[in-house]
């Protein structure tokens, strides 16, 4: 007979423990696994409750070059400054920068050193360039701004485009001619011939001239010969030329609804353009419709799109610059963009995959290195609010760390936030990094163990690529 935990036996005056056998322990209810996040696809400003995990609802200065992580974009170095505003960048041959300063000047860059090729131009129309031969006897870098007369350079010296309108901007080459605009008309050279733009004998070789009509009125403000049609941008418009030849040249309309905020807001890559207009950033391929679908989630920034945006590429990533403060960069390897914090570009050049960018204040940077002109590049990210499936269901918080590689001397501040949006937040993290090592970073919930709803802001100085955010919670009943 039991008594408690002993037990007598009969015929025997020794008591025996009883052996039981322990119960076993059942795992809290609601407990979930880790939650881990490895790869991060960019800014994304849609609903945030709605939204992935993998993107943020802010960035500043990282980019997804290492994608699936993220890490501190490239820095900025000074290659020159003249004057207070670069108003057009070209490249000659795909190898010497060429760049006109609002000081009047041409000059070139070839290595660290500085030609001025031309002075006394105009100190505030902007420049377009590109690149011809025809009968120049070899490859000459042409460049007009509308105001002053249209110059070329021939390899060592700049001189007068003759025969050219003085007034002509917007230049570009499509089916072996110059072509610009002249307010609301379009003109070309003859057939090889740049310095004739005269000569209308009614045969193919003929020079060209239309005026290409809108119904808003307005005047040419972009071409491109970019794609297998001459692109003609107006501000609310889109016309594409048809046709190979004098006789047949005719253009077609081909969105009334959008048009191109200036002609430095305009990039091309792979066949298709790519657009800064107030309603959007667009690409465009000439064989449909513009179509602003991949630049959707970063609407909210449409907005801040003005005539004075400029957009470039590296032959990678691609730059948009809305002059509000932030340069959108979209990588189209992977759909992702990101938002940098730059000097206001006017206008971009690209040597290879070296990118150079002209500012607002005279200087012409290079991206490259890790700092921004000797200082530590400042980064932050803002996570989407984490909740349980249903937002309405409560959960605990239990664990919840990052692992990054930091650089020496890198600072990384880690705050919390329990609401869906703004700058509510409690620092609850600090760390100078002293090594290059990937490291597990701990960050401490105590603070918010019992809400509903969580973000997460990691910002600092230096360089840091971000591998993991992982979260653990348990789930606690819905009712």
């Amino acid at each position: 007979m039991e008594r408690g935990i002993t037990e007598l036996s009969s015929g025997c005056s020794t008591m025996r423990p009883v052996q039981y056998k322990p119960s076993q322990n059942q795992p809290l209810e609601g407990m979930m696994q880790p939650i881990p996040i490895r790869e991060f696809r960019g800014l994304n400003t849609f609903d945030p409750y709605s939204i992935e995990d993998t993107y943020f609802t802010e960035i500043q200065n990282l980019t997804t070059d290492d994608y699936p992580a993220i890490s501190t974009r490239p820095g900025h170095a000074i290659q020159g400054v003249f004057g207070t505003r670069v108003l057009g960048m070209g490249v000659w041959r795909g190898q010497e920068l060429h760049v006109v300063f609002n000081d009047g000047t041409w000059r070139r860059l070839v290595g660290n050193a500085w030609t001025t090729l031309a002075s006394g131009l105009n100190t505030s129309a902007e420049w377009s360039f590109t690149n011809f031969d025809g009968n120049l006897g070899g490859v000459n870098l042409i460049g007009c701004n509308g105001v002053d007369s249209m110059r070329k350079y021939n390899g060592s010296t700049v001189s007068v485009l003759s025969g050219a309108p003085s007034n002509g901007k917007y230049i570009t080459t499509y089916q072996n001619r110059l072509w610009c605009a002249v307010g609301n008309e379009l003109w070309s050279s003859a057939l090889d011939q740049p310095e004739n733009w005269n000569t209308f004998a009614g045969n193919q070789q003929d020079s060209y001239r239309k005026t290409i009509e809108s119904s808003h009125g307005e005047d040419i403000n972009m071409l491109s010969g970019s794609l297998y049609r001459l692109t003609i941008g107006m501000p609310s418009s889109i016309h594409l030329l048809m046709g190979g030849q004098p006789s047949d040249f005719n253009s077609r309309v081909v969105t009334d609804d959008e048009g191109v905020a200036n002609n430095n807001a305009v990039t091309a890559r792979e066949g298709a353009l790519r657009f800064m207009h107030k309603s959007g950033i667009y690409e465009y391929s000439a064989a449909a419709l513009p179509d602003k679908g991949f630049s959707e989630v970063i609407k909210t920034f449409y907005p801040n799109v003005s005539t004075a945006s400029a957009a470039g590429s590296d032959g990678i990533r691609l730059y948009f610059s809305t002059q509000s403060g932030e340069t959108l960069v979209y990588d189209p390897r992977i759909g992702t963009w990101t938002r940098w914090v730059t000097p206001v570009p006017t206008c971009y050049a690209s040597i290879g995959q070296d990118l150079y960018i002209g500012t607002a204040t005279g200087q012409v940077l290079k991206l490259s290195g890790t700092v921004d002109i000797a200082s530590p590049i400042a980064w932050k990210a803002v996570t989407k609010p984490f909740t349980n499936q249903s937002i309405a269901q409560r959960q605990r918080w239990l664990k919840m760390w990052i692992v990054a590689e930091m650089g020496v001397s890198s600072v990384l501040n880690i705050s919390l936030s329990n609401q869906k949006s703004g700058e509510s937040w409690d620092l609850v993290s600090t760390i100078t990094s002293s090594s290059t090592t990937a490291r597990r970073i701990i960050i401490p919930v105590r603070k918010f163990v019992l809400e509903n709803t969580v973000r997460i802001k990691i910002e600092g100085t230096g360089f840091i690529r971000l591998h993991e955010i992982t979260r653990q919670v348990r789930q606690l009943p819905l009712y």
